[in-house]
């Protein structure tokens, strides 16, 4: 007579003994999330809110400050903002995360495109009001200032002195600033065929990762971020725009319900 070997698993659900099946550990989110550009911050009080809600469902929270913010801007260069974000990544990692999202508001959203179109360790992102946009420099009149920096900047590497500090423009909000910086960090910031354009790596992100972009009707943005770059996403089942009422520094507050339903669900296999 044939016999049938069942393991010990599968014979406690057959005839009922729930305590023999061993326990499997719940899945731990990790959360790298990731503030706008200068003046923001760690401390903006819709980051800091957000982390806390996400907090307190039990995921792990990482609110570092980032090399666009008030006290940093800009450090080095866009390889070392992925370096950097691979290290925050590493410590959620460490601290028990199993599976790990990077969530972005305005800059933090061509940082977690590149991130994982550069094949960092993230299982889905969260863009939450996408923000600086390089291609723009050359489309819009008001921005001129930038554009002029961004070819000053592409003369000087073209002569050697790519490496040498200067000073170069940004234009935030509509406020003109100063950086010193190198050209050749500059431009790893500002050229739009670099890798802090989100129409360029928007194509490159694994078809695996599901991508949520959270928008406001108020946001400049608004009008045409799907064309921009969300319909240049690898298509993904889970992956979803929705629009919100506010604008851009509102979204953080506005999408945290739809986030916090959404993510558990796009981790699921």
């Amino acid at each position: 007579m044939q016999r049938r070997h069942l393991s010990l698993g599968v014979l406690a659900t057959a005839v009922g003994w729930p305590w023999l099946v061993a326990a499997q550990p719940a899945p731990r989110i990790g959360v790298l999330l990731l503030h706008g550009k200068s003046p923001g911050s760690p401390q903006n009080p819709n980051i800091q809110q957000l982390g806390q809600r996400m907090a307190s469902t039990g995921w792990l929270v990482a609110t570092p400050e980032m090399p666009w913010s008030r006290n940093r801007y800009l450090q080095g260069d866009w390889d070392g903002v992925m370096t950097e974000m691979t290290d925050h990544v590493k410590t959620l990692r460490s601290r028990g995360a199993t599976h790990t999202v990077v969530v972005g508001h305005s800059m933090g959203c061509p940082a977690a495109l590149s991130f994982a179109a550069r094949g960092g360790d993230a299982q889905a992102l969260v863009l939450m009001a996408p923000g600086h946009v390089p291609v723009s420099y050359y489309n819009a009149p008001s921005l001129k200032a930038v554009r002029e920096s961004i070819d000053e900047a592409r003369a000087l590497v073209a002569a050697g002195k790519g490496d040498e500090t200067q000073r170069f423009n940004d234009i935030n909000q509509g406020r003109q600033l100063p950086v010193v910086i190198s050209a050749r960090a500059y431009l790893s910031y500002f050229d739009p065929g670099s890798d802090a354009e989100m129409s360029v790596t928007a194509p490159r992100v694994p078809a695996s990762t599901p991508v949520f972009t959270a928008i406001g009707r108020k946001d400049p943005m608004f009008p045409r971020v799907r064309a921009y770059y969300v319909d240049r996403l690898p298509p993904h089942p889970r992956s979803r725009l929705t629009e919100y009422a506010g604008g851009h520094l509102d979204t953080p507050q506005e999408v945290a319900d739809d986030l916090l339903a959404w993510v558990p669900k796009a981790l699921s296999a």
